[in-house]
């Protein structure tokens, strides 16, 4: 990567705080500036009994569908050291950041669309076409899209959930912020779910109305609609992962 893409850029990373590392390196390997904010905090599930409860019956289940990386990383914080993944068990994600969560959790073999990373890409995938009669556990934050889950229980299979985080507004002070971009505006801003968009814009409050000629890069369209919706004049969609992320704003701020 050219250590001066991004010069005198200052990237704002909307990312919770435990996923804005990777690509505030990036950021900073390109020769930018990361400036990291957090629109979105990540908590503990509501009922953790009830998640030990599902974990419990691991064993039970035929297929284990991760949604982000965020539901591996906080699904094995739970699990026992002692217990191993089932032999009989198979695990999906919904793109390739999560399977490579996976990955590095010890789950090999991992059933994931190339390219596009949504629900989906995933549900259009052979392998969870014929799903009648398995048993599926759907390893996800509290709340969220309940597109996967209606589409495989119509499809004919026996879904459940595992909500092994909550997903909130942070409370902070949003002074440095403004700070920053009255001192040296914000060249950039990464959005990466339509939550952290929405929270970020209620933080913001009146605030809002500068900050929305930031040029705004983010994976997927329905976040991109939502942005222009709240009046984002310059928003582009990216490939997914910090890579894509990456590739779309050195194509956008050299071209």
């Amino acid at each position: 990567m050219d250590d001066t893409a991004l010069a005198g850029k200052t990237i704002l990373v909307t990312r919770p705080a435990e996923q804005a590392a990777g690509l505030s390196r990036l950021i900073q390997d390109a020769g930018g500036t990361p400036f990291v904010f957090p629109a979105i905090e990540i908590k503990e599930p509501s009922d953790p009994e009830r998640l030990a409860g599902v974990l419990a019956r691991l064993e039970e289940f035929d297929l284990a569908i991760f949604v982000s990386p965020t539901a591996v990383a906080r699904a094995f914080e739970y699990f026992d050291a002692r217990t191993d993944w089932p032999e009989n068990l198979d695990a999906a994600a919904v793109g390739q950041g999560t399977a490579w969560a996976l990955k590095v959790s010890g789950i090999n073999h991992v059933i994931a669309p190339v390219g596009q990373s949504d629900s989906e890409a995933l549900l259009a995938l052979p392998a969870l076409q014929d799903v009648a009669g398995k048993r599926i556990l759907i390893f996800r934050g509290e709340g969220g899209r309940e597109l996967m889950a209606q589409t495989l229980t119509q499809r004919g299979a026996l879904v459940e959930y595992a909500e092994c985080y909550r997903r909130t507004k942070p409370d902070k002070n949003i002074a440095p912020l403004l700070e920053q971009h009255g001192h040296q505006a914000f060249s950039a801003v990464v959005l990466t779910s339509r939550e952290g968009l929405a929270n970020f814009h209620e933080m913001l409050g009146n605030a809002w109305g500068a900050f929305k000629s930031v040029p705004a890069f983010v994976p997927h369209e329905r976040i991109a609609e939502a942005a222009r919706k709240l009046g984002m004049h310059s928003v582009h969609v990216t490939s997914a992962g910090d890579a894509g992320t990456m590739q779309a704003m050195i194509k956008f701020f050299q071209s």
